[in-house]
């Protein structure tokens, strides 16, 4: 049996999406499991920390569809710089279209299994790169790791964290955290 694949515009067009998280992928609508109590405090905290360095309205948690080569990501966590939240703001859906700036952060948290592994370490690293993100997060609590992606002519460079090493962002020089904070936030937060 053959299914029709949805355009990109035919899936921005619909009004009334699918229930839950869906990500949009090679003309198909791809329901996103719920996230695990861990990965949610770990954005969760993520989220407390940046508010102390940036506004509230720059922020998202996995609330905002993302264009990015013809699919539709939802990711984590999202700092957006005041240029798009303006352009965000002045949409009836949230969604960041290919026409409008960049986010100037991006986070994943790598749930379980070698399909997100994927998804989160390969397929968003180019996506987002070819994107112009300037900085993409992946948190791995599994591997109790952090790689910091930089954005530099087109490709990123890591930066792998793990322990007692520090986060720091390149864009956000206030956030200061341990590696181990974030991926034990139930202790630290």
């Amino acid at each position: 049996m053959l299914t029709t694949k949805l355009s990109l515009a035919d899936f921005l067009s619909q009004e009334a999406g699918p229930e839950g998280r869906c990500e949009f992928v090679d003309g198909e609508i791809i329901e996103m499991p719920p996230e695990s109590p861990q990965n949610n405090l770990v954005s969760l905290f993520l989220l407390s920390q940046l508010l102390s360095c940036v506004p509230l309205r720059w922020l998202r948690r996995m609330d905002t569809e993302l264009v990015v080569a013809g699919r539709v990501r939802i990711p984590d966590l999202m700092v957006l710089g005041d240029e798009l939240a303006n352009a965000l703001e002045a949409k009836g859906r949230s969604t960041i279209t290919e026409e409008m700036p960049a986010p100037l952060l991006v986070v994943e948290v790598v749930s379980p299994g070698k399909v997100n592994e994927d998804r989160d370490y390969r397929y968003k690293r180019s996506e987002y790169a070819a994107r112009g993100i300037g900085e993409y997060w992946i948190i791995d609590p599994s591997r109790a790791q952090v790689t910091v992606l930089t954005l530099v002519d087109g490709l990123y460079e890591a930066q792998e964290l793990t322990g007692n090493d520090t986060l720091k962002s390149p864009q956000f020089p206030d956030l200061s955290l341990a590696v181990f904070q974030l991926l034990n936030p139930r202790e630290h937060g």
